[in-house]
């Protein structure tokens, strides 16, 4: 251990996404290659001597004891837990969530050391995975509000890597079996009897670990609440989603010696005669089975809205993955210019 193959694919995944800015102390673990890499892994971060690294992955997590930063992570998945290797500023970024980072060693500040906070999820703990909407983040449950984290891959092909390796490590675990099922029909098996409506796909795994797929009634609830802020639509059940995607939008900040663009975490959705963002929480939905009360805020909250009509033309980058994309709507104040033309307009 590990094989050739193992350590070329981690080397090979441990790159981080180009337009996201991390910490020194990132920035040298995303150097390490190969046997440099494993051997960090083993001298800094493994809690036991004989856990194997699995798989490794860039992503933005967000905490639901915070959920309101997200910040960059390196996420090693081993043969024991799931370790997020998390940038410092992270720890600075939310004041009120100071009890929940344990600050002991924020003497070393102004040393030559560049610390990470390393939070560990032992796969023991694990009793959830949901993934989200066409795999763009998966949400990871522990036994406490302390042990849920979101993974915003914005890649379903990451979310799917990621999600098979977990299952194959979980395979690995020595659990008591569950007590075998009562047999059951589709409908009471899938459905509830009081409501008639589809659940969410679940599969158990050999583990007793969940995994909770969406059902196309998701797909459905969220056509619903786009459609609810379009005004004047008259054909609203011929609405479609046609692309769902996570994204950044990028506000330019003009600065002294230069301008810089931050991102702002947003969800576009495009519909047949709309473009829409959205500021969605991913992490407080579903509920929790310990939440006593629903979140603070709602799962999707309009940021803004043009309609397609309007779209004057597009300009693309050059740049390489990540693609930018600026849309250049028509800036008219009246949205339907025909709405209010009268014969008297064109009197004497």
């Amino acid at each position: 251990y590990p094989s050739e193959f193992l350590m070329q694919k981690i080397t090979e995944d441990n790159q981080i996404p180009v337009h996201l800015c991390v910490s020194l102390s990132l920035q040298y673990v995303a150097g390490l290659k190969g046997r440099a890499l494993v051997e960090f892994f083993h001298s800094n971060i493994a809690e036991v001597e004989n856990e194997e690294l699995r798989h490794l992955m860039w992503s933005s997590v967000l905490f639901y004891k915070a959920p309101n930063v997200e910040v960059m992570a390196c996420v090693l998945l081993s043969t024991k837990a799931i370790y997020f290797l998390l940038d410092d500023s992270f720890i600075h970024a939310d004041e009120h969530q100071s009890d929940f980072w344990n600050k002991e060693n924020s003497d070393c500040e102004n040393s030559s050391f560049h610390l990470s906070c390393c939070f560990v999820l032992k796969l023991n703990d694990l009793q959830s995975v949901n993934v989200g909407l066409f795999d763009q983040y998966f949400r990871i449950t522990g036994h406490s509000a302390d042990h849920i984290v979101t993974c915003l891959t914005r890649d379903s092909y990451n979310t799917h890597t990621f999600i098979q390796q977990l299952m194959a490590v979980l395979s690995l675990l020595a659990r008591t079996p569950s007590p075998e099922p009562v047999d059951k029909d589709f409908y009471s098996e899938f459905g509830s009897k009081n409501t008639g409506k589809m659940e969410n796909y679940e599969l158990i795994h050999s583990s007793r670990v969940k995994f909770i797929y969406p059902n196309e009634e998701e797909i459905g609830d969220l056509a619903f609440l786009v459609a609810e802020k379009m005004e004047g639509l008259t054909n609203l059940p011929s609405l479609n989603i046609l692309l769902y995607v996570l994204a950044f939008q990028v506000n330019h900040v003009e600065g002294s010696a230069q301008s810089t663009s931050s991102l702002q975490p947003k969800t576009l959705i495009l519909t047949s005669s709309d473009l829409f963002l959205f500021d969605e929480d991913y992490i407080s939905y579903p509920l929790p089975e310990f939440a006593k009360e629903p979140p603070k805020r709602d799962k999707y909250q309009l940021a803004d809205g043009r309609r397609i009509r309007d779209l004057d033309r597009i300009l693309m980058g050059y740049q390489t993955y990540p693609q930018a994309l600026t849309f250049v709507f028509d800036d008219v104040q009246n949205q339907d210019l025909m709405q209010n033309l009268t014969l008297d307009h064109f009197g004497e």
